[in-house]
């Protein structure tokens, strides 16, 4: 099944995942009216979100299948999201172990960097 249409993802209005090679994903989106902020730019959670669901796809990928969870996730907010944006996010394996991923991600507009994320997950058994 797409990963886009599973769980809570499928909540987010879509999200597209690929696989580029073994340490680099992309995954991408629009943003639409629900995605906003009261200053109407892409919310901060939203961003959080899909960088957090789009880091997490990678690592059940890079884990052979097994579920992963996030232990931490951190976030810098760089420029704004505008309604009607395709956001791409570009995810990098930094470093796997026997039980952890570490992982970085960048968020475009078509102009700009959005956002810069990076993040560690638990590989569960």
């Amino acid at each position: 099944m797409d990963e886009s249409k599973k769980g809570f993802i499928k909540n987010l209005g879509g999200l597209s995942f690929k696989q580029n090679d073994d340490k680099n994903f992309e995954f991408s989106g629009k943003i639409q009216e629900m995605h906003l902020n009261t200053g109407g730019i892409a919310h901060g959670g939203y961003l959080a979100t899909i960088a957090d669901a789009g880091m997490g796809t990678a690592a059940h990928k890079i884990a052979a299948g097994k579920r992963c969870v996030t232990i931490n996730l951190n976030i810098k907010f760089i420029s704004a999201g505008k309604l009607g944006d395709i956001l791409l996010g570009k995810v990098k394996i930094l470093k796997k172990t026997k039980t952890l991923i570490f992982i970085s991600c960048e968020v475009f507009n078509s102009k700009e960097i959005v956002a810069s994320v990076s993040g560690t997950w638990k590989i569960l058994n």
